[in-house]
């Protein structure tokens, strides 16, 4: 029974909703939240400590108060909002070494939930149409994100081999979406035009971010439940994700995929990297036998529910719209001509 919990990443949406959830909780005697800096949103009744997980002094405030609950939800997707790439993997990976050194130390700790990510079993042609927990990947993610998840992972498994006796919960979520939550693929789909691999249209999987909520506090007020992937049921495929949100799309060849990150990146319109133009071409399913069996999670929505959720609240085409889908349709030989003609006026006008 969790009665002192840790929650690291509070200043972050989802982090601070989740600790406004667990201070609901009428079992759970205190919430503490950690992060770098001040919660920009409301966290309840739970305690704001400004502390680096970086910095060992995360184990001091362990264990001054007796928390017997870590739930990690500081590993951060996109490095626009961790500073740039340096300091997301300082904060991924680092951050993470140091929180887990924290918890060996901590004779308080009897369970840590961890957020991670399907982006562990990365994207590749020869992926398995639905991977499960005991599934690995086909490939390896080579960098970005991707690899900080698998690093992660490593981490907390050597851990649960040094603490034996702490539960471990290691929730994969599938790309977490909704009305309220900002990551690099929220902001790509409400992008003026929506740049596709070419001669590819993949399978998508979603979670709402209520459910993505509810399954934390399952794994922190429930029984340990292992590896477990969290996801809405079925798929949509990208071209229709954009036809949700009312978007043209342009075919772009898969290895222009860094040159157009690049481009989206200086115009501030999103984050966008090589490693998402992979998934966007060849996708990811997750088997959520696990989800429903042993962590009891019943999803309010499904992929397709939590998705048109998000297209509800993305808002209107910018100004230009029309005149951006004409280009589609005009230049469609050229990506980069589209995208240079498409985003341009869409963000002066």
């Amino acid at each position: 029974m969790a009665n002192v919990v840790l929650v690291t990443g509070v200043s972050r949406y989802l982090g601070g909703r989740f600790a406004r959830l667990l201070t609901a909780q009428p079992d759970i005697q205190r919430v503490i939240g950690v992060d770098v800096i001040p919660p920009p949103h409301d966290i309840g009744t739970a305690e704001f400590v400004r502390a680096d997980i970086r910095n060992p002094m995360i184990g001091k405030i362990i264990t001054q108060a007796e928390v017997d609950t870590v739930v990690h939800m500081n590993v951060i997707a996109t490095p626009v909002t961790a500073g740039g790439r340096v300091s997301q993997k300082e904060i991924n990976v680092i951050g993470t070494m140091q929180l887990l050194a924290a918890c060996q130390k901590a004779p308080s700790i009897s369970r840590l939930v961890v957020k991670s990510s399907a982006s562990v079993y990365g994207s590749s042609p020869r992926d398995p149409a639905m991977f499960t927990e005991d599934m690995g990947p086909k490939a390896l993610p080579r960098a970005g994100f991707g690899k900080d998840s698998v690093e992660v992972e490593g981490y907390v498994r050597g851990f649960s081999r040094r603490r034996p006796d702490v539960e471990i919960s290691m929730l994969r979520f599938a790309n977490i979406i909704g009305p309220g939550i900002s990551t690099s693929l929220t902001d790509y789909f409400t992008l003026p035009v929506v740049p596709v691999p070419l001669g590819f249209d993949a399978r998508l999987q979603f979670v709402h971010e209520d459910d993505a909520l509810q399954a934390l506090l399952l794994a922190t007020t429930g029984p340990s439940v292992g590896i477990v992937n969290v996801a809405g049921d079925g798929v949509i495929t990208v071209q229709q994700a954009a036809r949700l949100v009312g978007r043209p799309t342009v075919p772009v060849p898969i290895s222009a995929g860094g040159l157009l990150g690049q481009l989206v990146r200086r115009a501030g319109l999103a984050d966008f990297s090589p490693d998402q133009m992979q998934f966007l071409a060849f996708g990811r399913g997750m088997d959520t036998t696990r989800m429903r069996e042993v962590l009891h999670l019943e999803p309010r929505f499904t992929t397709r529910g939590a998705f048109e959720d998000f297209a509800r609240h993305s808002g209107p085409l910018v100004p230009g719209a029309d005149m951006v889908a004409a280009a589609v349709d005009q230049l469609a030989g050229s990506a980069a001509g589209v995208l240079s003609h498409a985003l341009g006026p869409g963000r002066k006008s």
